[in-house]
């Protein structure tokens, strides 16, 4: 499969005019300047737990099955203070995270990872805030939680004003330490999603009609292709998703059922590519 060396044309000038919404995966680390200081793929952070607590080793390295396992075993809140002891690190945002935080219209921005890069690429501001999801564990009947720029915890209708809204879908380390991590966690949202319960309102109404451009994640896992699935659900018809090389069976199908084009190149090139081309529009 040959590599790609351009950009979709219409791809920077719909990020400007907001009218893409970007969705980072736990890949987008990769980028980070000197390397990541916190896990960025699902097998590193089983790794971490797993090297806490004696895990059979048969799932040592599936993520929601070991963290299950040290709620079982060891209570939730041991998972809970593991999960932010291996996202304790502050993370300097990538030079993508930056350019991401600088455009004059975001009005979504989903993040499907538990560090806080995205959260400090946003910090300078002060007309945003973050919606994330809950663990039924801990906030039951409640599926997400909203907090300010200042980190203080508002109500959805206090978040209306907000020029951007920050998605965290299985939750974060700032600023309350949410993660929706263990099996259970996901059983329980995704015996709703279908019906968006679990997704917040807001962010069903800026996706209509947008599109949603794919950074750093993989969809050879059943339960990020029916995240973004459902998050993606009665927005447009047409998507991007960066995935360098080969893909699954399970990726190609999920990129042509859900009409999502290909983008075949590394993300550091693609970063540097869109960075170009917004020079190009503001010149």
């Amino acid at each position: 499969m040959t590599m790609q060396t351009t950009l979709p044309p219409q791809l920077t000038a719909g990020l400007i005019s907001g009218h893409v919404i970007p969705y980072f995966g736990p890949g987008v680390l990769d980028l980070i300047p000197g390397g990541s200081p916190v896990p960025a793929a699902p097998e590193a952070l089983a790794a971490i737990l797993t090297a806490k607590v004696a895990v059979p080793h048969k799932i040592r390295n599936r993520l929601t099955a070991a963290a299950q396992f040290i709620e079982n075993f060891k209570h939730r809140k041991t998972l809970t203070t593991f999960m932010s002891e291996a996202f304790a690190p502050k993370v300097t945002p990538s030079p993508l995270h930056r350019f991401i935080a600088s455009l004059p219209n975001l009005p979504l921005w989903v993040d499907a990872w538990y560090d806080d890069a995205t959260y400090n690429a946003l910090s300078g501001r002060s007309d945003w805030g973050q919606v994330q999801g809950l663990s039924q564990s801990e906030h039951f009947g409640i599926w997400t939680g909203y907090y300010d720029s200042l980190n203080i915890p508002v109500t959805e209708d206090e978040a209306a004003s907000w020029n951007t809204l920050l998605y965290k879908p299985i939750g974060g380390v700032r600023p309350a330490s949410n993660y929706l991590v263990s099996d259970t966690d996901y059983v329980e949202v995704l015996t709703e999603i279908d019906i968006q319960t679990p997704i917040p309102p807001k962010v069903q109404a800026i996706r209509t009609g947008r599109h949603f451009l794919f950074l750093g994640c993989r969809f050879n896992d059943q339960l990020q292709r029916t995240f973004a699935r459902q998050i993606m659900k009665r927005s447009s018809d047409h998507h991007w998703a960066v995935l360098p090389g080969e893909l699954t069976r399970n990726e190609l199908r999920f990129l042509e059922e859900q009409n999502i084009q290909h983008i075949n190149m590394p993300l550091a090139q693609f970063a540097a590519l869109l960075a170009s081309e917004k020079q190009k529009v503001n010149q």
